[in-house]
Parts: structure tokens; sequence; C-alpha cells
């Protein structure tokens, strides 16, 4: 299974110190069925903990999960800042993951574009992720 990041995604991840071994653990969390929230359409919602701390107080990850065999993260919030995500949002996301699993070539011209950027494992490829 391949992951990817978004450029914002990134960029928060960045600014916030957190390191691609916690987006890791957040998909091999969902691969043993420990989704925090399946918000339909391939959409899921994943706590991150901060640095030092724990999840529960952290971050909201929202994740397209498993479309074409990849997950994707698409954005990131602190529980502090927003509880939940408004309707419309949620919306937009599934239409967005919609296109993604209906069309690869949008996903390959992300990844070109340097908007979608992997994240790999510290083996350097993403095998082992199943």
């Amino acid at each position: 299974m391949r992951l990817f990041k978004t450029k914002s995604f990134a960029a928060f991840a960045d600014k916030n110190r957190i390191d691609d071994s916690v987006l890791i653990d957040a998909v091999m969390r969902a691969e043993k069925g420990l989704i925090d929230a399946n918000l339909g359409s391939n959409v899921i919602k994943q706590r991150i903990a901060k640095q030092g701390q724990g999840r529960s107080s952290g971050y909201r990850s929202l994740i397209f999960y498993k479309i074409r065999g990849n997950c994707f993260f698409v954005s990131i919030f602190e529980k502090n800042d927003l509880e939940n995500i408004s309707q419309k949002t949620l919306d937009n996301l599934k239409k967005m993951a919609k296109m993604y699993k209906e069309d690869h070539e949008i996903v390959e011209q992300h990844i070109k574009q340097k908007t979608l950027i992997e994240i790999f494992t510290n083996k350097g490829k993403n095998d082992e992720i199943q």
C-alpha cells in the first residue's frame, strides 16, 4: 500500500513536527480495524498524537482510505480548533475521494505536480503496510 499526504497536510505536519512514522502508525491501526471514525465513501478520521501527548488530545486527520490500494492524508486539524468538520466539507471530501477512485490519472498528475507527496517507511518503501 502506498501512502501520500497533500502538500498542505505536509506543511502542517512539518510546522507541528509530526513525523511520518506517526502517519504510518495511523494507517496501521486502521488496517487492524482500529478506525476512529468511518465517514463513508472511503473517508476515515484517525487521531494523531501530539508530540509528548496522547492521541485523544491531539490532531484529527482525514484520510482517503484504500483507494486503489492507496491512502491519502488530505486534512488535519487540532481537536481544540475544530471538533468536527461540516457536512459541506465532508461532502466535498467524498466527491474528491470518488474522483481519486475513478480516475487514477488525477492521482498521477498530483504526484507529478508535487501536490501529493509520498510517505515512505523506514525501509524506504510501503510494501510492509498491507
